[in-house]
């Protein structure tokens, strides 16, 4: 963190907040609420956190306007009562973060093509590879380990952290951050045939990044077979991710941690893809879409919809009651099994009596 100092009227300024209190006190930096101590700011994003707040040491707290009258009242803290504390804890958190500074340049123990052209403020750090006519645009950051293939175009103010490798032609916009491991341009899996007639479909297309786009540690992005897999602009993608060849995802979505989209799947823009979900291929999710964890999409989703379910996806409200269900199974299937049996008896027909004088006729 840097050694800076801000006044928390400042900070309002800065979120579009309204202190409560001392708008002139000293903000030097940000902390959790049970760290945070004497010029520190924290915030409060959910009632369970309101315990710590009495006995907090802080000077300010970032609050949303509906805990902000729930606070207790011993609380010393100045407020920053905000619409949405957490992204105005981000806003503030970025201030308060420490820019990383290099040195610009070329490192000579890098491995950089003749026909490559590297920004001159842009840092290629040692045990680079830039290969033929690749371009890296202005403050661009390369990290040690980092691959970048023939062809590549990378654009400014990037950072490709360490182990990141960009295969042959793939396209990375502006404000692009690739963390460690990330492989942007693999092939696709594409195979013809059966058996030991199979062979490979030969991948001849490539991978394009929009502007503003992170993505994570050990995500892969395969190349189209033809044309482009596409991540448009402002698209997060968390670790452990797997983009099929041809997928387009849309603006601004977001893809957690180990989910997959197979082959020519397209998804909307804002549409979430929660951890571990799974889309098959040729599917279409659409815009502002959220897929609930460990889903399985096999089928269109509407725009807007909200869906859940390991084996087959259904709306969300369903599958919520499901989950409440299920605990209960045994005691309902045994309320059932009684019920059953009571309706089988009921529907029983009771045996005629047959007196003496009647089997006497009978006998006749």
């Amino acid at each position: 963190m840097k050694t800076i100092e801000k006044k928390l009227c400042e900070l309002a300024e800065c979120v579009g907040g309204e202190v409560i209190g001392n708008g002139q006190i000293l903000i030097e930096g940000i902390a959790s609420v049970e760290d945070a101590g004497p010029g520190d700011i924290t915030f409060i994003a959910h009632p369970r956190y309101l315990r710590f707040v009495e006995n907090s040491n802080a000077s300010a707290l970032i609050v949303g306007n509906d805990l902000a009258a729930h606070l207790p009242g011993g609380h010393r803290a100045s407020l920053l009562r905000v619409s949405d504390p957490s992204t105005a804890f981000a806003k503030i958190l970025q201030l308060f973060a420490e820019s990383p500074s290099y040195c610009p340049g070329i490192s000579r123990e890098a491995t950089v093509d003749p026909s490559a052209v590297v920004a001159a403020d842009a840092t290629v750090f040692p045990f680079v590879y830039v290969g033929r006519k690749v371009t890296v645009g202005r403050r661009t950051v390369l990290y040690p380990g980092v691959f970048v293939g023939d062809g590549v175009q990378i654009g400014e103010d990037c950072t490709l952290y360490p182990q990141v490798t960009v295969c042959e032609g793939c396209v990375v916009g502006d404000r692009v951050i690739l963390h460690p491991g990330a492989v942007i341009g693999s092939d696709g899996f594409g195979y013809a045939g059966r058996g030991k007639d199979r062979i490979k479909v030969l991948q001849l297309g490539n991978v394009e990044i929009g502007d503003d786009v992170e993505i994570g540690a050990n995500t892969t992005v395969d190349r189209a077979t033809l044309g482009r897999t596409f991540i448009s602009r402002g698209v997060k993608i968390d670790n452990l991710v797997q983009i099929g060849h041809n997928v387009v995802i849309g603006e601004h979505s977001l893809v957690i941690a180990q989910a997959g989209i197979a082959g020519s799947s397209r998804i909307g823009k804002d549409v979430i893809l929660a951890g571990q979900t799974g889309v098959a291929d040729h599917v279409e999710i659409g815009d502002g879409a959220m897929i609930g964890p460990k889903s399985g999409i096999a089928r269109p989703v509407s725009p807007g919809a909200v869906v859940s379910g390991a084996l087959e996806a259904f709306p969300h409200q369903d599958w919520l009651k499901v989950m409440t269900l299920l605990p209960r199974l045994p005691e309902l299937w045994g309320a059932v099994h009684k019920l059953e049996r009571k309706i089988a008896q009921k529907n029983q027909k009771p045996r005629k009596r047959v007196g003496r004088h009647a089997r006497h006729k009978r006998d006749l």
